[in-house]
């Protein structure tokens, strides 16, 4: 035998891979085998591992995604073990006695189980790197955690702790913390979501000086346009007050109040379907909902309730899938009491059975993954589901009033106050900060409300700096514990500081509504209108004529673009009123000069608004799509010139045009959503996609790219209760073909993927419809995991459908070739996309493909 046989015999002796064997016991020959080091028994039907104390030299050993409902006691007795995972079972406790013989191990995954509490003798594993206890039901963190002091990496997350101890943040080896969705008081999540060095800045804070306990909640209103949530606002912090039609809300308005021992944010969101694209960015965990309904305009029929109650509740729940949520109607003035009362009860009955409609089909869908014929390749998306089912959503009972009447008013306010003092719906509503967090705080709210501080609230960080450092009553402070009190205030919504976004990092906003009101110049249900109304001396300040602003118009309703020139003008005219050195401060800063690109179009990009689109004058149109290492020489005149909203498109035509029709041999593939597509969603994929692609087509539901003449289709559809994004590209011809087909498939995945991260209450699963057109089946992809993202999701060839008992090739149906371990990108650089005509995008322009491919 020679040596290389020798050591492939050796080294298959000491690893085992019996991942996805559907086992349910282990089988005897690997029990018998006590030369094993390496052991995989992921995704099986294991409950118990008898006899697996026999396998002395075991190093790692991989339980994961199993029917364990106990910790396998025999563990105990492999004393040369390094590494365990044992996540994504069903264990409640672990005995005692287990880790005192385990001084070598060094990798412990025990996250996704059901345990409560951690034994002592943890605390033998003193060489332990990595330690993983996330989605457990943890409420204290153990001492025993307190004594690995060689722990590098520790994740808590998805626990139910109130408290971190100090303790832990002494130990400087750990380079690595996560302690996300917990109730935690002390450091408050959004310390916590710092990072480790905010963390332990926190808690140096606490060490020189007193703690205090705040009591603030932010609160949303949202609703309907005209449905009383800016009157509602005002009443609470005043007398109250009817809120003319004129005046109604654009965008978001930001008001402070005080009830009692609690401090309101009210933050106040216009009703308008056009603003719900920017609602994400403002729209956080932890916030109290308020939802506004006009009983006046209300009626007992499934479209009324969808518009006015059901839209609003269902994409809180997917952006914040624990929220609790008030339901307030208004203009009762305008009813009669017998009407009053049976809408109320049409409203709470309608919510409580859309709760369990909800409810019903997360449970359904649970049931149909694990009665499915590989349940253990879909364990990561039941444990998705099941936490989804586990949430504490939460809809209150409807509270009517009129808000013109006072007490009505004050019993509003007694309401909300007793909501939010219930420590089980608000169980971070007490936080516990150091008091420089605090004195940060009123100096920056102090200096905000000075008579000569800017109205426009924009600092740059050294001056922010410089001006905190000149209170008395601060003291001081350092200036990297000055930056982590300002990312808490951030998190908190006090300020806006973007130090993720190059061009904004030295530039903070120190009134939030400010920035809000540029955003709402352009984000608007009324640009007609606005563009109407620019004043002659603003165009002719942009260069521009009356017969320009005609223009303006033509472009917005036929291709949803708005010139920067005219950006521009809109925001000059909001910025009219303001001090003129303050206005030429914010126009510098916000919109740009000749040779810059302006910070508010930056946010705009950085938010997935709006695309740039580039001016493609004298650009080959007959030139082929771009190639890396072929000659493209790019013409002069590549500067932004306008930008597309998505949101505001009305047709596919151009798409359409270029995809011509569907072919009978398409590639297709269906990411569906469940509960459904949030508002704005589809949208927002559409910037995301076209920044890794050259050439791509734009329309309200539909996105067509193109990468080495691979045309992928994505259109958001929507049928009765279904809700997917439809993914459809032309049959590739060889294998090349299949590989570039799916990594653009699996790119515009990950974006998709990457979106659902800002939307924690919402399920998606991959499906593709069986090739035989007349039959109705569909079938699901696996998990996509660490184990399974660098190989392909199925090893066989061909995949026979259950239905029909039609045979398929897997390449058709699944990525059967390896994954791509990093998203493919034409060029970083490049961004362009034919729209009409023009070029979108950013960086060099190197080519317009205007011609068709053919599949």
């Amino acid at each position: 035998m020679s040596c290389t046989t020798r050591y492939e015999k050796d080294k298959a002796d000491k690893q085992q891979n019996l991942a996805s064997k559907r086992l349910k016991v282990i089988p005897p020959e690997v029990l018998s085998n006590v030369e094993i080091e390496f052991l995989n028994l992921d995704r099986n039907k294991l409950k118990n591992v008898i006899g697996i104390s026999e396998l002395k030299k075991l190093k790692e050993l991989a339980l994961s995604k199993n029917e364990l409902a106990e910790f396998p006691v025999e563990i105990k007795n492999l004393r040369s073990l390094e590494k365990l995972e044992i996540n994504q079972n069903k264990m409640q406790n672990i005995p005692e006695g287990i880790f005192c013989s385990l001084h070598r191990l060094k990798h412990l995954k025990l996250n996704n189980n059901r345990i409560s509490k951690l034994p002592d003798d943890l605390s033998n594993c003193g060489g332990l790197e990595y330690f993983n206890i996330s989605s457990n039901w943890i409420r204290v963190i153990p001492p025993c955690i307190l004594t690995l002091k060689k722990l590098v990496e520790l994740y808590v997350g998805n626990n139910k702790l109130r408290k971190l101890p100090a303790e832990l943040f002494e130990n400087k080896v750990l380079k690595k913390f996560n302690a996300r969705s917990n109730p935690l008081r002390e450091p408050p999540d959004e310390v916590c979501s710092g990072g480790l060095k905010q963390i332990r800045n926190y808690f140096s804070q606490l060490q020189k000086s007193d703690a205090e306990e705040v009591k603030k909640i932010k609160t949303i209103f949202l609703g309907e346009s005209m449905a009383g949530k800016s009157t509602i606002c005002k009443s609470l912090c005043m007398e109250p007050e009817v809120v003319p039609t004129e005046e109604r809300t654009v965008g978001i308005e930001i008001n402070e109040f005080p009830i009692e021992d609690f401090t309101f944010y009210f933050w106040d969101f216009a009703g308008q379907h056009e603003y719900y694209l920017t609602h994400h960015v403002f729209i956080t965990p932890q916030a109290f909902v308020i939802l506004v309904i006009n009983l006046q305009s209300y009626s007992s029929n499934d479209e009324n309730f969808k518009s006015h109650v059901q839209f609003w509740i269902s994409n809180v729940l997917m952006r914040v899938p624990d929220s609790v949520v008030l339901p307030v109607g208004t203009h009762i003035d305008c009813c009669d009491k017998e009407a009053v009362e049976v809408k109320k009860k049409d409203i709470v009955t309608r919510i409580r059975e859309m709760l369990e409609e909800r409810k019903k089909k997360l449970d359904q869908k649970i049931k149909f993954m694990e009665e499915n014929n590989d349940p253990e390749m879909f364990l990561e998306q039941v444990d998705n589901l099941k936490q989804l089912a586990n949430c504490r959503a939460k809809v209150l009972d409807l509270v009517a009033i009129n808000c013109k009447n006072h007490d009505d008013i004050k019993q509003l306010r007694a309401t909300i106050l007793e909501c939010v003092r219930e420590e089980e719906d608000f169980p971070n509503a007490v936080k516990i900060l150091p008091l420089s967090y605090r004195a940060v705080e009123k100096a920056i709210l102090e200096m905000s409300h000075a008579e000569d501080f800017p109205a426009h609230g924009m600092m740059s960080l050294d001056e922010l700096f410089s001006s905190l450092g000149k209170k008395e009553k601060l003291g001081k402070v350092e200036k990297e514990v000055l930056k982590d009190i300002l990312r808490y205030l951030h998190r908190t919504g006090l300020i806006v500081w973007y130090e993720e976004i190059d061009m904004l990092a030295n530039k903070v906003f120190v009134k939030p509504g400010f920035l809000i009101e540029l955003f709402k110049t352009i984000i608007r249900h009324d640009i007609e209108k606005q563009l109407k109304n620019i004043p002659v001396a603003i165009l002719t300040e942009e260069k521009a004529f009356s017969r320009d602003v005609k223009s303006w118009i033509a472009k917005f309703k036929c291709k949803a673009m708005l010139d920067l020139k005219a950006m521009r003008a809109m925001v000059k005219h909001l910025l009219q009123p303001m001090k003129s050195d303050e206005r030429t401060d914010v126009i510098d800063e916000m919109l740009g000069g000749t040779n810059e690109e302006g910070k508010l179009f930056n946010l705009f990009v950085y938010f997935q608004i709006c695309l740039p689109v580039r001016n493609a004058n004298g650009l080959n149109v007959k030139a082929p799509e771009f190639i890396p290492g072929k000659k493209w020489e790019p013409t002069a005149d590549s500067k932004v010139n306008s930008y597309l909203f998505p949101i505001y498109l009305l047709t596919n035509t151009e798409v359409t045009e270029q995809w011509k029709h569907d072919h009978e041999q398409d590639l297709c593939f269906r990411f569906c959503f469940l509960p459904e597509i949030p508002e704005g969603f589809f949208q927002r994929l559409i910037v995301e996609v076209c920044s890794l692609y050259s050439s791509h087509w734009v329309g309200r539901t539909m996105c067509l790219v193109v990468y080495i003449k691979r045309q992928v289709l994505l259109k958001e559809i929507i049928e009765n209760n279904d809700y997917y994004i439809e993914m459809t590209s032309r049959k590739p011809g060889n294998e090349n073909d299949f590989r570039n087909t799916w990594k653009v498939i699996l790119a515009i995945y990950a974006k998709i993927r990457e979106l659902l991260e800002q939307w924690p209450g919402l399920y998606l699963c991959v499906r593709t419809p069986c090739r035989n057109k007349n039959c109705l089946r569909e079938l699901e992809w696996p998990d996509i995991d660490e184990n399974t993202r660098d190989s392909a999701m199925t090893q066989e060839e061909t995949i026979t459908c259950d239905i029909c008992g039609s045979h398929f090739a897997s390449a058709f149906l699944f990525p059967y070739v390896p994954f791509p371990k990093e998203v493919p990108q034409i060029n970083t650089t490049i961004n362009v996309t034919t729209y009409g005509g023009a070029v979108v995008g950013s960086g060099n322009v190197l080519s317009v493909g205007t011609q068709n491919f053919e599949g």
